[in-house]
């Protein structure tokens, strides 16, 4: 069975007003003295896959939280809350709360994490490294090579833009709503090498592709490649990026139920000869910007026929077509019970309005953000 790991980024906030505080190099110098993470903002410590770690990110508002590959998801929904709940008592120990949220609700200047390569982006993308303060959910599915992993990408990319939409968890952005439900999806494409990806063919397809970016001079490197699924640098996986993270973790759960599901059911089809679906990138960059206005509150973009329809008939399809490799591994009454709960309670973004409706307050907001990640999902 194929394992399964998440990245989870997750903001850093003050205990008493909510605001977004810049104090991940205290919470990591804790950490690192209980052996849970480094204090090497490079991200060039190795981290020992079997236990998972705790990471600086891009600011210094926010942490990643890294889980070791599981083969059950109860597995793997253990870790996630082990993981947050470490990170959560670790900030408490600086005086800071843990939100898992796409943005901030609350305005912030970041405050960026200094090292080589982080200057480099900064100065070389000015404002969109300034002002990139986001949070996503990065589910790496185990593949068996690197021919099987770029056959996974062109059969997966039609269904990402469903994953963005029922992940959805950032309505808010400078303290306004933003009007979309995700709107870390649109912060994401300022950046040049984000969204969807175009058809490879084969690993010499994918190695041109990378060649082609790289000698752009655009990237700094092939770590700055940020389509919404790749071959990760380090691991021996398919890393699907398109997710905001998820407040609730049994929605983070369900995601990477549903990218196993995808990754299985795409490496059988390419196994079989299965040609992958002739969509173009630009109907692909049109689907993800209607997963993020909308979310699951209005249509979405149907995967195969590019046209307009009812989010819950798209949902429906892709837990269809992923149905046998949901079996195989035990997903199925998971992923079913998780969809009729986003559904029925809404997406993180809908929680998030319902709450500002509710109470007046994006204080109260953040508040019942962390609630719901520490683990008070109602």
């Amino acid at each position: 069975m194929r394992t399964v790991g998440v990245e989870e980024e997750l903001f850093l906030v003050d205990a008493a007003t909510g605001q977004p505080r810049a104090v991940a190099a205290e919470v990591l110098h804790v950490a690192a003295a209980h052996g849970e993470a480094s204090n090497d903002p490079t991200h060039q410590a190795v981290h020992d896959i079997t236990r998972g770690a705790l990471v600086h990110e891009l600011q210094q508002e926010q942490l990643e939280t890294l889980t070791p590959p599981e083969s059950q998801m109860d597995g793997l929904e253990a870790d996630l809350r082990r993981w947050r709940d470490i990170a959560i008592a670790r900030a408490g120990e600086v005086g800071a709360q843990v939100m898992a949220s796409g943005t901030s609700p609350f305005p912030v200047e970041p405050q960026l994490v200094h090292t080589t390569r982080y200057d480099r982006m900064a100065d070389r993308f000015g404002l969109t490294t300034s002002e990139q303060l986001t949070c996503g959910c990065h589910v790496h599915v185990q593949v068996e090579s690197m021919e099987e992993a770029v056959g996974v990408l062109d059969r997966i990319r039609v269904w990402l833009p469903t994953l963005l939409a029922l992940s959805a968890n950032s309505p808010f952005w400078r303290g306004k709503d933003t009007g979309y439900d995700s709107f870390r999806s649109q912060t994401q494409v300022r950046w040049p090498t984000a969204g969807p990806t175009e058809l490879f063919g084969s690993v010499a397809g994918y190695r041109r592709y990378l060649a082609d970016v790289l000698e752009s001079g655009v990237p700094l490197d092939e770590g700055m490649v940020y389509t919404d699924a790749r071959l990760s640098r380090r691991y021996p996986t398919v890393e699907v990026r398109v997710a905001d993270v998820c407040s609730d973790v049994r929605d983070a759960v369900l995601i990477a139920a549903l990218c196993r599901g995808l990754v299985q059911t795409a490496a059988r089809e390419y196994a079989a000869g299965m040609p992958p679906p002739l969509v173009s990138t630009t109907v692909l960059r049109l689907a993800d910007w209607q997963a993020g206005k909308a979310g699951i509150t209005a249509d979405l973009v149907d995967p195969l026929s590019g046209r307009p329809r009812p989010a819950r008939a798209v949902l429906d399809a892709l837990v269809d077509h992923v149905g046998v490799a949901l079996c195989e591994c035990g997903d199925a009454a998971l992923v079913d019970e998780g969809v009729r709960r986003v559904v029925k309670r809404g997406t993180g973004a809908t929680v998030q309005r319902a709450t500002l409706d509710r109470t007046g307050s994006l204080t109260e907001v953040v508040a019942a953000l962390v609630r719901t990640t520490a683990g008070d999902e109602g």
